[in-house]
């Protein structure tokens, strides 16, 4: 059996399992404190799988065992490697890193051969998407034809039609970065719902029921995410399937995981994770 010890700080949990091995937890602070990594770093970092989250603490707050953070201390080219692996760019300075002018790489963003990994409103109201800066390397290193000479005709229809596929690109990658981090069908299933606008949800859930425990498990918004009512309304929208085949393929991703979470609840005699 295995047992909760005492707090030892605010950010500190000792665990121990029936051998007697101690399991140290510590909270987010204290963990990108021992990473080198900065508050936001260590977010994206366990954003990206890169840090695999514990046991949490009573009160639902996130954990990490000190053995994953020896893991990652000891790997090789820590910190910078790890420091490089988690850097975000956005704007001018993502075209510099991509070495070419904000105009083009704007049109590379918005025609979706780039996928921005989070963004941040700024005080205009308006989104600004973050990128990965090895990434944005990598593109360069393996597409420089895209850097230079004319579009390409896929590329100018969608500039022609005011196309802007950074809002999708990051949904699809954020949904399949959270649905990485479980394998509980509900929580699966509650991953899928978030992104449906209301009424999808009601026609594809039509269940009261299943809902309420799809949004209990609802997960939080990312990082970064506004908390000033104006700007976290320009956000909300970003979290929302739009276009009707966005739509359809994460109804059809629901329809699937709620097959198996009602399998699982008909097996265990409860509605939710086991």
């Amino acid at each position: 059996m295995r047992e909760m010890g005492t707090t030892l700080r605010d950010d500190t949990v000792v665990r121990t399992e029936g051998d007697g091995a101690a399991d140290v937890l510590v909270g987010a602070v204290q963990a990108a404190g021992e990473l080198g990594l900065s508050r936001s770093g260590f977010a994206r970092a366990v954003q990206l799988g890169l840090v695999r989250t514990g046991p949490p603490a009573a009160g639902g707050a996130a954990r990490y065992a000190r053995a994953e953070l020896e893991r990652l201390r000891a790997a090789e080219g820590w910190p910078d490697a790890l420091r490089e692996r988690v850097e975000t760019v956005a704007g001018a300075e993502a075209a510099e890193v991509l070495g070419v002018v904000p105009s083009r790489f704007t049109r590379l963003a918005r025609c979706g051969h780039l996928t921005p990994v989070g963004y941040r409103i700024n005080r205009y109201r308006a989104v600004v998407w973050l990128y990965l800066a090895a990434e944005l390397r990598g593109f360069a290193a393996r597409e420089p034809g895209m850097l230079s000479g004319v579009a390409p005709p896929a590329d100018r229809e969608l500039m022609a039609a005011k196309e802007d596929l950074r809002p999708r690109q990051w949904r699809g990658r954020h949904v399949a970065l959270l649905l990485r981090r479980t394998a509980d069908p509900w929580e699966r299933a509650a991953v899928l719902a978030a992104v449906l606008p209301d009424d999808e949800l009601r026609e594809a859930v039509p269940d009261p029921a299943e809902r309420i425990v799809l949004a209990a498990l609802a997960p939080p918004p990312p990082y970064g995410h506004p908390q000033a009512p104006a700007a976290a309304a320009v956000a909300l929208r970003l979290l929302k399937a739009g276009p009707p085949e966005e739509v359809h393929w994460y109804r059809t991703g629901l329809d699937f995981a709620l097959a198996g979470a009602r399998g699982q609840s008909k097996s265990t005699g409860e509605r939710g994770p086991t």
